[in-house]
């Protein structure tokens, strides 16, 4: 029988040593594996995972920089930065924003009316952006939040340096104000530069300027526990929480005398309107003011949606700018530079006499261009008196003669149905027209043709024709330099708060207008003198220091028919006349042009001059800054 070897000793410890070594070789591969990564991460790796886990334990928290301060022409502060408290939110920390934002209301930390807006603000920045929603919160604001903070995860307390308007209304339309970012300024704006930053410039210089006025910000790394909640050590400050320190926006110095201001605005007595005055020498403006104004304080906190309706459904608009915006009928104050037109086209001479029976007719019609309710007739008059008298007929006459395109061209080049380029956003042109203005303004044919009758009621600055109160000083100043001008200005220079260097805006001389006859602007000049020494200004410049070059102006709200009477008692008060006044003085060596203009204030003479002998007499009198 054959022996059959069942077991292969050799064969099996064979087998058994390859496995051990294979054994052996997979976990030492798996060895050197995990000691490598392990050395990798530990020694290759470690700043940036210590940087990571720095990030687990702290919090990034955003050092708003400080916004700019402003200040007036005399270095009055008009625009400063306080501390405040005010309400974030971190979107990230706060879970379910509904219910954040539902109990805000309900604690009263929060309008309803607002909840929309601030959810929006909200979910437009990333989620670890703390988000200001409400801003200078006064006392009883902080009590009621430390009483319900617990039941407000999310929602921060902290002390911010909030924006803050010493003068209150004064100067407002000029200065403008800050506000609460909205998602569409998010739109517009570098994100980055506004980190932990909850407001933004939004009119005026507070907006042109808005780039060098928010500076650069910074942050900071903040010790957190496991809820979030900020926290110290013992032993002090983690020597690895980081720090970058803010830059703070650049310094303003304004054209704008603030106290000036205040009197113009007083003077004003609250009637609406507003008035412009500007240095002849460098085109700074002085006076900037719009009546009504507003509180910019209230857009600085972070106005409620009642708050801010309430001034937008005033009848009286306190915030329209009318400086800007407002665009007029020039009325009787471009008379002289019709004169002027008259003069250098050599159309009518200064002696020549124009007789003025109290109505004026076109040549083959029947239609009257009255003089105004108290003109009357004037009988003979020649271009010194017309414009002392502001006599209507003569104009009237004055017009037709020169035509509209001589009138369009002579006053484009004095600045109208254009911008003046201040420098401030939101500037309107006004109408200066023209037949070809009128072919573009207008749709059909019939409405596109230029009638004789329109030449003739452009002549005493009424029609199409529309003008801004800045326009009105700006022409006023070329007129008091004899030719010379400047662009208008508001920001004279920057000053770096750290170094204190100034940066110098230098005046923009334009071209000047030069006159085939220089000596017409001595007899224009000297007609506007007479308005305010024997003509329709007198009452007001009556016992005045200094001389004063200036012209009156009505300017018509409605029209009134061939056989119907103006009567100011049965007209309700804004369909009354708008009252205007444009001066220079001292009239032989100007150092102040001024434009007022009263809405439905009636006569020029007694409701607009006077405003401008106040701020005359505040600017011209020995105790003022030169």
């Amino acid at each position: 029988m054959r022996r059959v070897r069942i077991k292969d000793e050799a064969l099996e410890q064979r087998i058994y040593f390859q496995r051990s070594l294979l054994a052996v070789g997979i976990v030492t591969a798996i060895a050197l594996l995990l000691a490598g990564r392990a050395a990798w991460l530990q020694v290759a790796q470690h700043q940036h995972y210590l940087e990571l886990s720095q990030g687990n334990r702290a919090r990034i928290e955003p050092l708003p920089p400080n916004r700019g301060v402003i200040y007036d022409r005399a270095g009055r502060v008009i625009a400063e930065n306080t501390p405040a408290y005010q309400l974030e939110i971190l979107r990230e920390q706060a879970g379910d924003l509904e219910e954040t934002l539902s109990r805000l209301v309900r604690f009263g930390l929060l309008e309803a009316s607002d909840v929309g807006r601030v959810r929006q603000l909200v979910l437009a920045r990333r989620s670890f952006e703390a988000v200001p929603f409400l801003l200078q919160l006064d006392d009883e604001e902080v009590a009621r939040f430390a009483v319900h903070r617990h039941e407000l995860p999310g929602v921060l307390l902290e002390t911010r340096m909030a924006r803050h308007y010493p003068y209150g209304s004064v100067g407002a339309h000029a200065l403008g104000y800050v506000g609460t970012i909205s998602e569409d300024d998010m739109q517009r704006v570098d994100r980055e530069r506004y980190f932990g930053t909850g407001v933004i410039g939004k009119t005026g210089v507070e907006r042109a300027y808005e780039d060098e006025l928010l500076g650069v910000g910074g942050h900071r790394e903040v010790l957190v526990n496991a809820e979030g909640r900020p926290v110290k050590l013992a032993e002090g400050t983690d020597p690895q929480l980081r720090t970058r320190e803010p830059l703070a926006g650049k310094d303003l110095r304004m054209t704008i005398d603030i106290e000036l201001q205040r009197i113009a605005e007083e003077a004003f007595a609250g009637r609406r309107g507003g008035v412009v005055a500007i240095d002849p020498a460098s085109g700074d403006v002085l006076v900037f003011a719009s009546l009504p104004s507003f509180d910019p304080n209230g857009f600085a906190r972070g106005i409620s949606r009642s708050d801010y309706l309430a001034l937008t459904e005033n009848p009286d608009q306190p915030l329209f700018n009318r400086v800007l915006r407002g665009t007029y009928p020039p009325g009787s104050t471009i008379k002289p530079l019709m004169a002027l037109a008259g003069l250098e086209y050599e159309v009518i001479r200064p002696e020549d006499q124009v007789y003025c029976p109290g109505t004026y007719s076109l040549p083959g019609s029947r239609h009257r261009y009255r003089e105004p309710r108290r003109g009357g007739t004037h009988g003979p008059v020649d271009m010194h008196r017309a414009v002392m008298k502001s006599c209507d007929v003569y104009f009237y006459r004055l017009a037709n003669t020169l035509g509209i395109q001589r009138i369009h061209d002579s006053m484009a080049r004095m600045g109208f149905g254009q911008p003046t380029g201040i420098d401030i956003a939101g500037e309107r042109g006004g109408i200066m027209p023209s037949p070809a203005w009128k072919k573009t303004a207008f749709a059909t044919r019939e409405q596109q043709v230029w009638f004789p009758g329109e030449t003739v009621i452009v002549g005493i600055g009424q029609g199409y024709w529309t003008a801004t109160l800045l326009q009105l000083a700006n022409a006023t100043a070329l007129l008091s330099t004899r030719g010379r001008h400047f662009r208008p200005r508001l920001v004279r220079a920057l000053v770096d708060p750290e170094t204190k260097q100034v940066e110098e805006k230098p005046a923009v001389a334009l071209p000047p207008l030069e006159l085939n006859q220089p000596a017409n602007w001595e007899i224009i000049v000297d007609a506007m003198v007479a308005v305010t020494t024997g003509g329709t200004a007198a009452r007001a410049a009556r016992g005045a220091a200094y001389s004063i070059a200036g012209k009156t102006g009505t300017a018509q709200v409605f029209s009134v028919g061939q056989t119907e009477k103006y009567d100011e008692k049965e007209v309700s008060e804004r369909l009354r006349d708008h009252a205007l006044f444009v001066a220079f003085a001292p009239a032989d060596s100007p150092k102040l042009a001024v434009a007022v203009l009263v809405e439905n204030g009636g006569f020029g003479a007694s409701a607009a001059a006077p405003i401008a002998r106040a701020i005359f007499d505040a600017y011209l009198s020995p105790a003022s800054p030169p």
